[in-house]
């Protein structure tokens, strides 16, 4: 059999470029060199190649044990070297940090998951193009990543998917910290424009008293979503990406009763409700597809107080979503890509009979009345400003129309909210089945809220 070579596999095809005419990059680029060369010595004279050989596997994939165990070789050899006053790239952290993310680690992307980009949401590598999301746009990195160094951490990369194949044009990936990253090389992607994008979740704890002081809600309206929340209606956050619905949710979710019993179920780990709530008995799942239809029964018999649906993309999880509304469980959270609440129950009872059958116009009155409110976000112009664009309350007519009727709504040119006096029928039922105290309390504030409305909107 023949033997399996990690650092030949990593490095194949890799070709030393050419010295840099600035002599500090030059001086940087040969210690780079240096440095891998005398691992590579390390390694030949070590015993045991399997040991070695998972060694570099970890470190690579970004254990914290062997990758500060390589840190510790390459700053010892960098002093041997008498190269400790050598200049490094700017986006390096230090020379250390530097040489291992040339030769192993991240190269120049390794910028984005530390410093200032800590709490960037995406970036992107577009043939040798590095992207950073900074302040809700995409920025032009200074740094390059050829496509030989692109090809090697693609190769890291899959060494966490042993089963992947490697002649695919397409990958999904998860790093160790959770991160998404999506790989598109030739034939999908166009000659010399192989795409990675990296996503990870950025979902801060923020109260509504934040939420508002970033313009995203009005103040005056916090009192009323804190009485609704504790009312425990059934609550649909809507929006095109990046308009903070699920950090909205996120919101929501930490006014909830934490001695409630939930379960929560995602298709990426996106929301860390272990921190939002850390004492409440949550349940948190990873599912999807397939995945969700096995398990979607056992969802189904739960005697949980309510679920959370976050990101539901496909029928399935909409579908376990009607189907638990169904039974009278309140307290829902779902969020939902769409920019129309109108359309809301069209939209997703379309997905649900493409992937389950069954009759679209049935399903379309079973989400209407399955769910109370959809609070619809959208993105201003300057991405970093996120608007909670209208409320509407959704129920199901006598004669089966779907009514879908606003309760408040974004004035985007004055810039403030108006809220009207309207509760629908089924939200005032299951009011006075809920709290009549706190129904009550809720017409009143929404009484306050149409009122100042009425006399320039509400901020």
């Amino acid at each position: 059999m023949e033997v399996f070579d990690l650092s030949e596999y990593l490095r194949r095809g890799i070709q030393t470029r050419p010295r840099d005419e600035d002599p500090a990059g030059a001086d940087f680029e040969a210690l780079c060199r240096r440095v891998r060369e005398a691992f590579d010595r390390d390694w030949e004279s070590r015993e045991s190649s399997r040991s070695v050989l998972e060694l570099q596997k970890r470190a690579i994939i970004g254990y914290p044990k062997e990758r500060d165990y390589f840190k510790s070789r390459i700053a010892q050899l960098v002093r041997e070297a008498g190269g400790e006053n050598c200049p490094h790239p700017p986006w390096y952290g230090s020379l250390v940090d530097g040489i291992y993310h040339e030769n192993w680690g991240l190269a120049g992307l390794a910028q984005w998951f530390s410093g200032p980009y800590a709490e960037s949401s995406s970036a992107k590598i577009i043939g040798e193009r590095i992207y950073f999301m900074d302040q809700g746009r995409m920025e032009l990195m200074p740094q390059k990543l050829g496509a030989l160094r692109r090809d090697q951490l693609i190769r890291s990369f899959l060494l966490l998917t042993p089963e992947e194949r490697m002649d695919r044009d397409y990958y999904e990936i998860y790093l160790l910290d959770g991160t998404r990253v999506t790989v598109f090389t030739e034939p999908m992607a166009k000659s010399g424009q192989a795409s990675l994008i990296f996503r990870r979740y950025i979902i801060p704890s923020l109260s509504f008293e934040e939420q508002a002081r970033r313009g995203t809600i009005p103040e005056k309206a916090i009192p009323l979503f804190r009485t609704m929340v504790r009312l425990g209606f059934n609550v649909v956050f809507m929006g095109a990406v990046r308009t903070a619905k699920t950090t909205f949710l996120s919101t929501w979710q930490s006014y909830e009763d934490p001695t409630l019993e939930g379960v929560m179920v995602e298709t990426d780990p996106e929301i860390p409700m272990q921190k939002l709530l850390p004492e409440a008995p949550i349940v948190q799942l990873i599912a999807d597809g397939d995945r969700l239809k096995l398990i979607s029964k056992n969802l189904l018999r739960s005697d949980a107080d309510y679920f959370i649906l976050a990101e539901a993309r496909d029928g399935i999880a909409l579908d376990t979503a009607v189907r638990l509304a169904a039974k009278g469980t309140k307290r829902m959270k779902l969020t939902f890509h769409s920019r129309q609440p109108q359309r809301f129950a069209l939209e997703a009872a379309t997905e649900i009979v493409k992937q389950t059958g069954g009759d679209l116009g049935l399903t379309m009155q079973m989400l209407a009345s399955g769910f109370d409110y959809i609070f619809h976000f959208i993105q201003l112009p300057d991405k970093r400003q996120k608007r909670l664009r209208s409320i509407h309350h959704m129920n199901l007519a006598e004669d089966g129309r779907i009514e879908v009727v606003p309760m408040c709504e974004y004035d985007v040119n004055g810039g403030c909210w108006r809220f009207y006096e309207s509760i629908g029928p089924a939200q005032l039922q299951y009011g006075l089945e809920s709290s009549a105290e706190d129904l009550a309390l809720m017409k009143e504030q929404l009484r306050e809220l149409a009122l100042l409305s009425g006399q320039g909107g509400v901020k």
